[in-house]
């Protein structure tokens, strides 16, 4: 789908597409709500600037919306996904090797591969729909502050 090409509203494709995503975060959490009021508040150093644990949950559904509008937009049988179900991949892997195996370091080498990822699929999604890159934005933004996060506790702990 190029953005002058007219297609007709999905709603359920839309919602697919947003549930996916958002599943895909609750799958991630998983890890997460066993380590974050345990490993993460009491036992790792962090950075005086790191955000309020309360903050991470609105700001991710947030971001997983936008990912799934943007998969939305995109997903039609001549468009090749790889990058972008790879990053969805390794973002839910990137919560297991942080809360679930308390590993900053390996975290972290997981997420450069993870910001090189999600830096793919916006180049692919920009050129079927400049729409859809603009939507993963703010994605790339967040995960680059996650990755400073990431580095700083990793070198605190």
């Amino acid at each position: 789908m190029k953005d002058g090409s007219k297609v007709k509203f999905n709603p359920i494709k839309l919602i697919f597409c947003i549930l996916i995503v958002e599943i895909t975060g609750i799958i991630g959490s998983i890890a997460t709500f066993s380590s974050v009021k345990t490993w993460y508040l009491t036992d790792l150093v962090k950075p005086s600037w790191n955000p309020p644990s309360w903050l991470f949950a609105p700001v991710w559904t947030l971001l997983f919306l936008l990912i799934g509008i943007a998969l939305y937009l995109v997903w039609n049988k001549k468009n090749n996904l790889f990058w972008f179900w790879t990053q969805l991949v390794l973002n839910v892997l990137w919560s297991f090797l942080f809360f679930g195996f308390h590993s900053p370091t390996l975290a972290f080498c997981e997420i450069l591969i993870l910001w090189i990822t999600i830096l793919l699929t916006i180049i692919r999604f920009w050129s079927f729909n400049k729409k859809a890159g603009i939507l993963l934005l703010p994605y790339l933004a967040w995960v680059s502050f996650a990755t400073i996060l990431n580095f700083s506790i990793a070198l605190l702990n």
